[in-house]
């Protein structure tokens, strides 16, 4: 795995943000669709869990394939690779969080879906014309989007990786923080009724694999595409 991936300013199109989309690609592309996006020139990065809970979860390599498609994993990835490489789960909750459709799975697919989330980034990195941003599935570990990337590049550090899936620490305590080094952080993991922003780590899930709005925050102008009434 490539911990983290890099991309230039998209000087031709635009680039937007999506948050965990749990097997509901068709609410999605709907979505995509409201926008006008254009995958000839607009790129589309998520924060990660594109599988488990929705009925389309088949689909994911399938967008994993699209060039203009990019993901960190999230913790849903996570679970399916740590599934085949045989390490310990408990499977009472991850069925529960969705994940039968994928232990349900033969051997041979399970191992095609999961060598695939294994190539999965932990961190993105996209040039904007108002400064750097970066995309992690849950928080950041660190004071600063530098010391970040120096861990993660030094090789895999299983504390790091589980703080960067599985954090709600900043929500829970109303951090506001700001993340060193970054115009933006965006993330995904936990639900939310509306976009939340503490510092500059904007919290983008808002439950489109459940209620059905996926919020597509436009990187340039750090802008709601599709805001909810309200926004």
């Amino acid at each position: 795995m490539s911990r983290i991936e890099r991309f230039t300013a998209n000087h031709q199109g635009r680039d937007f943000a999506v948050g965990d989309i749990h097997g509901h690609f068709e609410r999605l592309q709907a979505q995509l669709d409201v926008i006008e996006f254009n995958p000839r020139v607009d790129r589309l990065f998520s924060v990660g869990d594109l599988v488990d809970r929705g009925p389309d979860c088949m689909r994911a390599l399938h967008w994993l394939e699209q060039p203009w498609f990019h993901a960190v994993q999230g913790n849903h990835e996570a679970l399916a690779v740590t599934h085949v490489g045989g390490g310990w789960l408990d499977y009472g909750q991850y069925r529960a969080a969705g994940g039968g459709w994928f232990l349900d799975l033969p051997d041979s697919e399970q191992a095609r879906f999961a060598a695939r989330f294994a190539q999965m980034p932990m961190a993105l990195e996209v040039q904007t014309p108002g400064g750097l941003v970066g995309l992690l599935h849950a928080d950041c570990p660190c004071a600063s989007w530098p010391m970040l990337c120096e861990q993660l590049q030094a090789g895999p550090d299983k504390d790091v990786q589980e703080y960067c899936q599985w954090s709600r620490r900043r929500l829970q305590r109303d951090d506001d923080t700001p993340v060193a080094g970054l115009r933006a952080l965006i993330v995904g993991h936990t639900p939310l009724q509306r976009v939340r922003v503490l510092g500059n780590i904007w919290h983008i899930d808002t439950g489109g694999w459940s209620r059905g709005h996926f919020s597509l925050l436009e990187l340039g102008s750090l802008t709601l595409a599709n805001p909810m009434p309200g926004e």
